[in-house]
């Protein structure tokens, strides 16, 4: 039973490490990096370095997790994904407009609610292991109905299956893709961000919007005459919505707290 999830933390372990490899080495897009996860975080001459240690100490603990039953990996593992969760949430505070990077570029969809709650499940998943008496190969082996089920659970909170569909059906990025503004209304509409701003807007129709690679912008003005702007995410069924509240002080400038761009 302790041991029916070491598969699934290998197969993360292992496709993370490999698709931060493959980003590191093409670089995606000239800046793509600077979208991508905790390489934000970092001075530009160290984000390409620190996805390549984070491809690394995948790997080390992955393979560490498959051939020995050592206390060092199960108890590094439960570190790396509770680390990771700290980040992501630093991240979707700090950089609301960056994807996790957690498989490279396509992570690249802004860290939600999936993105937080997969770490999450990772790290209990990685508690329970350090009680497995075998090594993840034998595990591998042998997979049960629990291995079957965390498989299931990583597949919901995974919004990167999305993409990869996208990318299998040759749609275009995201950025190329033609966004109907009425649509991105609507979606900006039924939003929880929407409900907890709208009674403070003047009118319910923006008196200004453009499009920014993946976001679309809409402006409203408020009681106070501050512009309230919200970016409305382009890709996915659920897709992000972010806010941000301009005041007449701000000389035309957003304030001090995290720009909204793309």
């Amino acid at each position: 039973m302790f041991e029916s999830q070491l598969p699934v933390l290998v197969a993360l372990l292992a496709m993370g490490a490999g698709a931060k490899l493959a980003t590191a080495r093409k670089d995606v897009e000239p800046g793509g990096l600077t979208r991508l996860g905790p390489a934000v975080l970092v001075p530009d001459r160290f984000r390409t370095p620190a996805m390549i240690f984070c491809a690394g100490g995948e790997l080390f603990l992955a393979t560490g997790l498959l051939f020995s039953t050592h206390p060092f990996f199960r108890w590094g593992s439960v570190a790396f994904f509770a680390l990771s969760t700290y980040v992501l949430w630093e991240l979707r505070r700090r950089r609301p407009d960056a994807g996790c990077g957690c498989f490279g570029e396509v992570s690249a969809a802004p860290v939600g609610r999936r993105s937080l709650g997969r770490t999450i499940a990772l790290t209990g998943m990685a508690i329970v292991s350090l009680w497995s008496p075998v090594a993840g190969l034998a595990a591998v082996l042998s997979p049960g109905w629990l291995t079957l089920a965390g498989l299931l659970v990583i597949a919901v909170l995974s919004p990167e299956l999305e993409e990869a569909v996208d990318r299998l059906r040759y749609r275009a990025p995201c950025e190329q893709r033609p966004g109907v503004e009425s649509v991105s209304l609507a979606r900006l509409k039924s939003s929880s961000t929407w409900r907890a701003h709208a009674d403070g807007l003047l009118s319910t129709d923006p008196y200004d919007s453009w499009r920014e690679l993946c976001w679309r912008f809409f402006v409203f003005q408020n009681h106070d005459k501050a512009d309230v702007v919200f970016a409305v995410y382009l890709s996915g069924r659920h897709p992000a919505v972010r806010v941000a509240v301009v005041g007449t002080d701000d000389s035309g400038s957003l304030p001090e707290y995290t720009a909204v761009s793309a």
